[in-house]
C-alpha cells in the first residue's frame, strides 16, 4: 500500500462556502505559535529593565534618604537654636509683659482708691443733700399745712410783708395792725413826709381760687376755678377800696401785696381784666419785689424830708461858723501884726548885738596896740586889767 502524501493545498474541510487548506492551516499554527512567544520574550526583557529600574531606583532612594538624614540633622540643629532663641525671646516678652501687668495693676488698683475715695466723698455730698432734701421735704410739708389753712396763710403773707418794710425803713416810719377812723385795721400803714396821708398795704391775698386753679383736672375745672379766682379778687379790691382809702386820712392809693412773683407774673399775663379793675379803683397790684422797690424810694423821699426839715438848722450853724471864721480871721491878723512887731523888734536888737560886737572886736584890738606904746599905761598882775597912772 502506496503512502498518502499531503501537500499544501490539499483541502482539508470547508467551511461554509470556503475550503480550508492544510497549507492556510499550518500558516495559521505558524502565526499563532509567533504571536503566543513573542509576549513571553517581552515579559522576559521587561523584567530584566524592572530589576534595573528597580535597582536603580533602590540606589537613588538611598542617596535620597542619606541626604534627606543629612538635611533632617541640619534643620535640627536650625530648630534646636531658633527654638532656645524663641523661648529666650519668650522668657524675655513674658517678663517684660509680667512687669507692664503688674505696673498696670498698681496705678489701677490706686486709681480705683482715687475713685472710691471720690465715690466716698459724692456720697457722703449725697448724703448731705438727700438729708437737706428730706429737711426741705418737711418745710415744703409745713408750708403746705400753712397755705391750707386761711389764717395761717395771712399770717404768712403779713410776715413776709414785714420783713421787707421792717428791713427797709427806719423805726418809726411805719406801723402794722393801726387802727383808723373808720375802725379798719389794715396790715400795714407807712408815715409819709410833710403831714402827708399814710400809705395803706394789705397782705390777705386770696390763695383759695388760685390753689383751685392748679388742682384743677380737666378744662371746665380750670374755668370754673379761674371765674372763681377772679370773683374773689374783685371782692378783695372793692374791700380794699372801701375801707383803706379815706380822702385826707391815707393815701389815694393802696398796695395790695401778692406773696409770691410767680403768682404776680400768673395774674398780669393770664387776668388782665382784674388788674385794670385794680388800676381802676386805685389799687396796685405789688410782689416782693415790688414791694422792696417802692420801700427803697419811699425812704429816699423819707430821707430828703429830714434833709428838708434840718436844711434851717444846718443854715444857721452855717452862719454861726462864718462869725467864728471871721472872729478867727481879724485874730490871727492882730497875731500877724504883733508877730510882725515882734520880729522888726527882734531884727533891732540883732542889728544893736552885731554893732556892740563890731565895737567890742574893735576895741579891743585898740587895747593891744595902746598897751605897747603908752607910758601912762601900766599892767598889773592880771595881763586882762590896766591901770592908768599919772
Amino acid at each position: 500500500m502506496e503512502p498518502t502524501i499531503l501537500t499544501l493545498d490539499q483541502p482539508l474541510f470547508i467551511l461554509g462556502s470556503y475550503t480550508v487548506t492544510l497549507g492556510m492551516c499550518l500558516f495559521g499554527a505558524v502565526v499563532v505559535l509567533l504571536f503566543a512567544g513573542i509576549p513571553a520574550v517581552l515579559g522576559r526583557r521587561r523584567d530584566r529593565q524592572s530589576a534595573l529600574d528597580a535597582e536603580q531606583r533602590m540606589t537613588a532612594l538611598l542617596t535620597a534618604q542619606t541626604e534627606m538624614q543629612g538635611r533632617i540633622a541640619a534643620m535640627a540643629d536650625v530648630l534646636g537654636a531658633r527654638q532656645s532663641e524663641l523661648n529666650q525671646s519668650i522668657s524675655q516678652r513674658i517678663d517684660g509683659m509680667t512687669h507692664r501687668l503688674g505696673t498696670s495693676i498698681t496705678e489701677q488698683t490706686k486709681a480705683t482708691h482715687e475713685n472710691l475715695r471720690r465715690l466716698q466723698e459724692r456720697l457722703a455730698v449725697i448724703d448731705t443733700a438727700q438729708t437737706n432734701i428730706q429737711s426741705l421735704a418737711k418745710d415744703m410739708a409745713g408750708l403746705q399745712s400753712i397755705l391750707s389753712n386761711k389764717q395761717t396763710r395771712g399770717a404768712f403773707g403779713q410776715s413776709r410783708m414785714e420783713t421787707i418794710i421792717a428791713d427797709g425803713l427806719p423805726m418809726g416810719a411805719y406801723a402794722f395792725q393801726a387802727t383808723l377812723s373808720n375802725g379798719s385795721r389794715p396790715d400795714c400803714t407807712i408815715r409819709m413826709p410833710n403831714g402827708q396821708p399814710v400809705l395803706v398795704i394789705d397782705a390777705k391775698f386770696p390763695l383759695e381760687g388760685w390753689n383751685s386753679i392748679r388742682s384743677a383736672e380737666n378744662p371746665e375745672m380750670i374755668r370754673q376755678a379761674q371765674q372763681q379766682f377772679r370773683r374773689d379778687m374783685e371782692v378783695h379790691i372793692r374791700d380794699i377800696s372801701g375801707k383803706y382809702l379815706i380822702p385826707g386820712e391815707t393815701q389815694e392809693t393802696a398796695f395790695l401785696f401778692v406773696p409770691s412773683e410767680s403768682i404776680f407774673a400768673e395774674i398780669h399775663e393770664h387776668f388782665e381784666g382784674i388788674v385794670q379793675k385794680a388800676h381802676r379803683s386805685r389799687i396796685v397790684i405789688v410782689s416782693p419785689s415790688l414791694l422792696m422797690l417802692s420801700i427803697q424810694v419811699i425812704q429816699a423821699i423819707l430821707r430828703d424830708a429830714r434833709m428838708r426839715e434840718q436844711a434851717h438848722l444846718i443854715q444857721g450853724e452855717v452862719i454861726r461858723l462864718m462869725e467864728d471864721l471871721t472872729r478867727l480871721d481879724d485874730r490871727v491878723r492882730k497875731l500877724h501884726g504883733h508877730f510882725l512887731t515882734t520880729q522888726k523888734d527882734v531884727d533891732d536888737v540883732l542889728i544893736s548885738s552885731e554893732k556892740l560886737k563890731k565895737r567890742g572886736t574893735r576895741i579891743e584890738a585898740l587895747d593891744l596896740e595902746t598897751a605897747a606904746r603908752c607910758p601912762m599905761v601900766r599892767r598889773t598882775q592880771n595881763p586882762s586889767t590896766v591901770v592908768w597912772g599919772n
